[in-house]
């Protein structure tokens, strides 16, 4: 199978990338990137061709392409990939705005190709083993979820709304969505945010506290910061308490390490899951068996709805309603 990979503008692309390498019977045709030095430096590293023009890569033999680009890209991207009849695999936030993540569906929908949103963390196996222990109703109805996704600021195009969509709300808030969603079928109907600047120089939101309701009646609350300094060992976290009828349920998705202490700091020895890897195959077998994606864009679009409730919650100072 020939996959391309359409822009490193996401540090994700590189895992991404070396998780194509790793699948046998797959090989990267050709990687686009409007940022020519880094476009065939990148090129180079994964021995592969390199267009400055996405439609130039569209026009090759691929059956697949990544899209690792600008949030704000991404719209653009997929529909050309659709309209081409690429299947897609499109880092998260699907989109910046929720205009295009809809559109998005609806083109690929038409042409008939695979969406599939990139939610690695589904891929965790703390994360994975406590949706069994969920669906096994050993923890009775899920009444309430504690989630947080803090992390260090990424700086860049990151921090640029007109390229992002938002901050830190929108950047984790989607990720933690997704699993709580993944974990009880239930949606989102409300959400009160408070989301500020408190961290960064940056002018762009690097806190935010999300209280959200759930259609099942369950609520949940995220912190989903920029709250890490550079000097953290990671880029972040991800956890979730989970409180049920008849017990509770604690998750820390990044305790795969050993702590290693030294004059120099602490730093993480990891050891755990490789959540690209396993993210990348299970879109290389969604697309040769020609089967519904596992992450749809649906997904997606629902994990940005809370995300932009959040902003528009903060903005009013009041709980936003979210109709599906």
């Amino acid at each position: 199978m020939k996959v391309g990979i359409i822009s490193f503008a996401h540090g994700h692309a590189y895992g991404y990338a070396q998780a194509l390498t790793q699948i046998e019977g797959v090989e990267i045709a050709g990687i686009a990137d409007d940022e020519k030095d880094r476009g065939q430096k990148v090129a180079e590293q994964f021995n592969t061709t390199h267009y400055v023009d996405y439609h130039e890569l569209l026009e090759q033999p691929v059956e697949a392409v990544v899209i690792t680009s600008e949030n704000s890209n991404h719209y653009q991207h997929v529909v050309a990939a659709a309209n081409k009849g690429k299947h897609i695999l499109c880092e998260k936030p699907i989109a910046s705005n929720l205009e295009d993540a809809k559109s998005m569906i609806a083109v690929c929908k038409e042409h008939n190709v695979i969406l599939q949103t990139a939610f690695p963390v589904r891929f965790n196996t703390p994360i994975a083993n406590a949706k069994k222990v969920i669906e096994s109703g050993e923890l009775g109805n899920i009444i309430a979820m504690k989630g947080t996704n803090r992390g260090t600021n990424p700086g860049g195009w990151f921090v640029d709304k007109a390229k992002s969509g938002g901050g830190a709300v929108i950047d984790h808030t989607v990720h933690v969505v997704d699993i709580m969603r993944w974990y009880t079928g239930a949606e989102v109907k409300e959400v009160y945010a408070e989301v500020d600047n408190m961290i960064s120089d940056y002018d762009i939101d690097d806190c935010g506290l999300l209280t959200m309701e759930f259609d099942n009646n369950m609520f949940a609350t995220l912190d989903c910061s920029w709250s890490r300094n550079k000097n953290y060992p990671t880029w972040g976290d991800v956890t979730l308490e989970i409180i049920g009828s008849n017990g509770t349920l604690a998750v820390d998705a990044f305790a795969q390490k050993t702590n290693v202490y030294s004059n120099d700091g602490t730093q993480w020895n990891f050891w755990g899951d490789n959540m690209d890897q396993a993210l990348v195959e299970d879109f290389i077998t969604t697309v040769r068996e020609k089967k519904s994606p596992s992450i749809t864009g649906e997904d997606g679009l629902r994990a940005l709805e809370v995300a932009m409730a959040a902003y528009e919650s903060s903005e009013k100072k009041q709980p936003v309603a979210i109709l599906n």
